[in-house]
């Protein structure tokens, strides 16, 4: 008698728009460690649209509709699937499903946009961007047998429903208020904005030596931009504590250029990074 298949554990999102890699399944192992035990393979699929129906060559040169059909697009479909961890058995399965949730989906959130950043790198395709939860238009967990999940099916699996919480009008409206200022040239961002922002992604996504070193630049531009904006009066507290980063934030991009960071030097990246964006926002309070 043949022992039963083992049970893996998966996350599955479609988004509304192919991911990248080509169509297939992806090995993943620990970083730097070619030789450890697979932790994940992710499996991307492409979702077909019906296609739209072609106008004739010369209707198209001589008119088009005043309201057309939208255009049908095809949407991605990544898989993550657990294979360093499988499951018992059938019972063990059912009991992990009951439980699995929203933290179990942002750590297979994580595996697939390490992918994804992969894949950018290695097609020098800067406009290559990691996902995130709030824009996937279904999100299962589940599990199943090596060759279903590894084609995208299931032996038991549940959709997620994200519920976003409840803002208040001010925090809805604020970046409203200002996106109408930048678009109308009464605000300008700074640059300090963007580069805190590829630092943070950055950061959360646990590329540590990129994160050091994005830091110092927007520490930098942080440095030489807000003095002179007219809120530099009330953030004048909060640059003086920037500028005391300045040392420590230098000295932990110099060791990312040679290796991995120590837990120092980590610390010193997530704290000035918090301080910027902390300032960022204590700057847009006195605007608004």
């Amino acid at each position: 008698m043949s022992a039963p298949s083992p049970l893996f554990r998966f996350v599955q999102l479609e988004l509304p728009w192919q991911l990248g890699p080509p169509d297939g399944r992806y090995l993943l192992r620990p970083p730097d460690d070619p030789q450890a035990p697979a932790t994940h393979v992710v499996v991307f699929a492409t979702l077909g649209a019906p296609e739209r129906r072609r106008l004739s060559q010369l209707r198209r040169q001589r008119e088009a509709a005043p309201e057309p059909e939208p255009t049908a697009v095809s949407t991605g479909r990544a898989t993550v699937v657990d294979v360093g961890r499988p499951l018992a058995d059938l019972r063990d399965a059912g009991e992990w499903l009951e439980q699995a949730g929203e933290p179990e989906l942002d750590r297979g959130i994580e595996v697939l946009n390490r992918t994804l950043h992969a894949f950018r790198v290695v097609t020098a395709d800067p406009y290559q961007n990691a996902v995130s939860r709030s824009q996937a238009i279904v999100a299962r967990v589940g599990f199943g047998a090596g060759e279903q999940v590894a084609d995208g099916l299931w032996t038991d699996a549940r959709e997620l429903v994200h519920a976003e919480g409840r803002q208040r009008r001010a925090r809805v409206l604020t970046p409203q208020v200002r996106l109408a200022a930048v678009l109308g040239a009464r605000d300008r961002p700074l640059v300090c904005e963007e580069l805190a922002l590829r630092a943070r992604l950055d950061l959360d996504h646990g590329r540590e030596r990129e994160a050091a070193l994005q830091v110092l630049v927007t520490l930098d531009a942080a440095l030489a931009e807000l003095p002179s904006e007219p809120e530099a009066a009330a953030l004048a507290d909060r640059l003086t504590e920037l500028r005391g980063q300045r040392e420590p934030v230098a000295i932990a991009a110099q060791a990312a250029l040679a290796g991995p960071l120590g837990d120092a030097e980590l610390e010193s990246v997530a704290f000035t990074l918090q301080r910027i964006e902390a300032a960022l926002r204590a700057r847009a309070v006195q605007r608004a």
